[in-house]
């Protein structure tokens, strides 16, 4: 079968402690590398306030996943999503050529702008 690239992004339950959002996150690794699938990259962008409450939670933390694997990874993975009373919303997309372009570019940028800002603390100098 033909493997395509996938993006997840789940929301935990922020209220609970480091330790089970671990947990949780090692749980969904542990499912999608079981199941054939492979993970390119996992961006923990952290406990965020969200815009209006979601099970009356205020806050959630956010995983960014992106996986190649084949399509019935994906039912086996938004299932266990369900199932898991930690996890408050999930949304997984396919990703075409032109969002993994994107992506590329984006993390290019990233980088370039890492540079120069080292160049510029780098080259100050050292005043007395």
């Amino acid at each position: 079968m033909r493997k395509q690239s996938y993006e997840s992004v789940v929301l935990i339950n922020a209220a609970l402690e480091d330790e089970q959002v671990e947990n949780t996150i090692t749980r969904i690794q542990e499912t999608i590398t079981s199941h054939g699938g492979e993970i390119i990259e996992l961006d923990r962008w952290g406990r965020k306030r969200l815009a209006y409450p979601i099970k009356k939670s205020k806050s959630g933390y956010y995983v960014v996943i992106r996986f190649e694997s084949t399509t019935d990874l994906v039912s086996i993975l938004e299932r266990n999503y369900r199932l898991d009373e930690n996890i408050i919303r999930y949304l997984t997309i396919a990703l075409d050529k032109y969002a993994l372009e994107a992506i590329a570019k984006q993390k290019e940028m990233q980088k370039a702008e890492a540079a120069s800002v080292e160049e510029t603390t780098d080259s100050k100098p050292i005043e007395s």
